[in-house]
């Protein structure tokens, strides 16, 4: 058996886990043990000095509680006695009259109301001995006023403002007996003219001090004021308030001390009140408390004695079960690290170190990439890649986790001006210009605001709020400036409405973009809700396609005079009538690709027209457009006479005449008698554009003015535009417009559609 039992000991014990415990729980026992024996021998002399603090403490808590109370009441005397209506009162030749003294009655019973601890408040006249009060109400003299023998303490005050005093209250006063009153006196242009004196409840006062009854010492406590006079007692045994007088006599000015009485040792703390002056005395009985030092001691002992026990049925457990997760760990690190381990080396803390390590620097790629994720989550729901309610809930709650269900803004950025912006800026700096955007726009919002930004290419910028608090929209007018200010160009903005469903997001950036279309009419740097234009209602816009048409016809025949003076017209009109601004884009955009069409290779414009016009206001729209038709006219009046000319007119003429016949250059020519080698020389001499490039552009504008006017097939709006074949009609389109005819149809559509929500 003994063989055995050693055995086991020398297997358990091989461990360098089991040996650690075992030598943990031996000097855990000894230290307990020691530590017991040393307490119990020197617990009487420690405890004689270590029992004054806890009793302090208590005190300090009881009077810093009663303390604060004091303070709330002398804050209500004080607005008492600054009150507008005391000041009424005490000046006033008319005391009594009866508006005053109801509106006094009805704040003093709101002050009383308000405060547990208060049982009623006087006011006192100090020169016409009248009073005001609750719930007594007002008395002419104090004569009439049945609680009228304090008002000596006018002439106690000296140099305080405040004092507290116990005072008896004679019968027929409400309260007779004695009562805790509050008095401060009232000045005015430096002289005493009233005293307020606030009657407070001893038994809510003093109702949060801990009852010694629940101590198993023999304690009692003690409030004595500045003239040795008992304001409040507790205790569990007797106690004479003569021999409370005695101790403090004896103590003096110490904080604690001895007390003997009627043979017992007494221990006595006292603290005095800063505010009140009071004295907070703890008398506790030292035989009571040495009385518990052997069940202190014998309790120490069995805590040693069960901490021996629990660490011999720690090492079986660490045996049987609790170490082999941790073996099984060491194997499967061994395994990571490629190296076996000794049975006796424990390297668990290194390897678990490098993987916690390894797992930090993962969750800082996630921090830094998932902002780019919630970027791209907004693009692809504004260009239309993502549209299932599912999927944009589901990634929703991936990339904004520590957003809320509040409702949340999207606001739309446009730099003004862009193409100018463009051209003012390299183009290496513009992402970091637009990167520095976002960057204010986040730092301005947070942390009211939860913010998120996406980059829609070119000149647009969408940042998505959320407010943290209960603001409803974002301070961006501050931002816009901030902006202007810092970066030296304007941007402006369009805002949504609050949206509650993150599955409206599409809705609300449609929203934003409706509203930043304004910036047409309201100029650069502003900030347009879509609240503020959402009521903007459809008026009857006549077309303008012939004016159009006449402009072009005034350019092409050199008539720069009358071109100017049609667009003056066009741009009116479109003011007179508070056309919607996309309407109106659309109408000066396809004039100035009409314009740029017509304009000798690298005499015309830069840019997309969409781009260049989409961010500018009517006035340079205006004044960019009249500049290039002053330009055009002069040169088709140069070339008016010209033959080569005539015959270029002549064969465009013949173009739009056939666009829905399968034309091509031999037909073309033939119109005007030459041949096609000679044509299409004449034309790129003319024009700069080959007549091929010429047709596809006036079949592809006319196909796309089909596509969003009327519901006809592609196929059919194929053949209407000169093309057999639907499938060499798309590819086209697409050359001309980066975008298949059906999703054109369908992005035109949805932001007509837009226009009118």
């Amino acid at each position: 058996m003994f063989l055995s039992i050693g055995k086991w000991l020398k297997y358990t014990l091989a461990h360098t886990q089991a040996r650690l415990v075992l030598i943990l729980t031996v000097s855990v026992f000894m230290i307990i043990l020691a530590v017991s024996l040393t307490s119990y021998y020197t617990s009487k002399s420690v405890l004689q000095e270590e029992l004054s603090e806890p009793q302090h403490q208590m005190l300090q808590i009881s009077m810093k509680y009663i303390d604060d109370l004091i303070r709330e009441s002398d804050k209500i005397a004080v607005q008492v006695a600054v009150n507008d209506y005391i000041y009424d009162f005490l000046t006033s030749e008319n005391q009594n009259s009866v508006s005053n003294i109801s509106t006094l009655y009805r704040l003093l019973s709101t002050w009383i109301s308000n405060s547990k601890y208060i049982n009623s408040i006087y006011v006192y006249d100090v020169e016409r001995g009248s009073f005001i009060s609750l719930p007594q109400g007002y008395s002419s003299s104090k004569l009439t006023f049945v609680d009228s023998e304090w008002t000596g303490i006018a002439d106690e005050f000296g140099d305080d403002t405040m004092m507290i005093r116990k005072r008896h209250v004679p019968e027929g006063a409400g309260n007779k007996g004695s009562e805790l009153t509050l008095f401060r006196k009232i000045m005015i242009q430096g002289r005493l003219r009233g005293v307020v004196a606030v009657n407070l409840l001893d038994a809510e006062l003093f109702a949060k001090l801990n009852p010694p009854s629940l101590s198993q010492l023999d304690s009692m406590r003690y409030i004595v004021d500045q003239h040795n006079n008992i304001l409040y007692s507790v205790s569990n045994s007797e106690f004479q308030p003569e021999a409370v007088r005695q101790a403090l006599h004896e103590l003096k000015e110490d904080h604690f001390g001895d007390f003997f009485h009627e043979g017992r040792k007494l221990l006595v703390n006292q603290i005095e009140s800063p505010l009140t002056g009071w004295k907070y005395v703890s008398i506790v009985s030292q035989d009571s408390l040495l009385a518990q030092s052997k069940k202190v001691r014998d309790t120490v002992l069995y805590v040693s004695v069960a901490a021996l026990a629990l660490g011999v049925l720690t090492i079986l457990y660490v045996n049987s079960a609790a170490f082999r997760p941790v073996r099984r760990l060491k194997q499967l690190f061994s395994a990571y690290n490629g190296k076996a381990t000794s049975p006796d080396r424990i390297d668990l803390e290194k390897l678990a170190g490098e993987l916690l390590s390894n797992h930090a620097h993962l969750s800082q790629l996630i921090r830094e990439t998932i902002s780019d994720a919630a970027s791209k989550f907004l693009y692809d729901i504004h260009s239309g890649h993502m549209s299932g309610r599912r999927e944009i809930r589901e990634k929703w709650r991936r990339y904004f986790s520590e957003w809320t269900d509040a409702p949340v803004t999207v606001a739309v950025l446009s730099i003004d001006r862009y193409d100018s912006w463009s051209r003012r800026f390299p183009a290496s700096d513009h992402s970091l210009l637009k990167f520095a955007l976002a960057n204010i726009m986040a730092e301005l919002h947070e942390p009211e605001w939860r913010v998120a930004c996406a980059d829609f290419g070119a000149d647009r910028m969408a940042i998505l709020f959320q407010p943290r608090s209960g603001e409803t929209r974002p301070p961006l007018a501050e931002a816009i400036e901030t902006v202007s200010r810092l970066l030296k160009f304007s941007v402006s903005a369009g805002v949504s409405m609050p949206q509650s469903e993150v599955v409206r997001l599409k809705q609300a950036m449609l929203e934003a973009e409706n509203a930043l279309t304004y910036r047409l009419y309201k100029g650069y740097g502003q900030l347009v809700p879509f609240q503020d234009v959402s009521s903007h209602e459809v008026t009857d816009m006549q077309p303008q396609e012939d004016g159009v048409r006449e402009l072009m016809t005034a350019v092409e025949t050199g008539d720069g005079e009358r071109a100017i003076e049609l667009l003056g017209r066009i741009i009116g009109d479109i003011r007179s009538r508070y056309w919607y601004p996309s309407e109106a884009l659309a109408l000066l955009q396809g004039l100035l690709e009409r314009l740029k069409g017509i304009c000798p290779e690298g005499d015309g414009p830069e840019g997309d027209p969409a781009g260049r016009l989409g961010t500018l206001y009517i006035e340079d729209i205006e004044a960019e457009l009249s500049g290039l038709i002053s330009v055009l006219a002069d040169r088709y009046r140069r070339l008016i006479g010209s033959k080569d000319f005539l015959m270029c007119q002549r064969m465009i003429e013949f173009m739009e005449q056939h666009l829905a016949d399968p034309i091509g250059i031999p037909e073309i020519a033939e119109s005007t008698g030459i041949s096609s080698s000679l044509a299409s020389q004449l034309f790129k001499q003319e024009t700069n554009e080959t007549i091929y490039n010429y047709l596809t552009r006036l079949r592809m504008e006319r196909a796309s003015e089909l596509l969003v006017k009327t519901d006809r097939k592609i196929s059919d709006i194929a053949q209407m535009v000169g093309y057999q074949h639907e499938n060499s009609f798309i590819r086209s389109f697409r050359k001309f417009k980066d975008i298949t005819p059906g999703k054109y149809r369908d992005m035109m559509r949805t932001r007509i559609d837009a226009l009118f929500e």
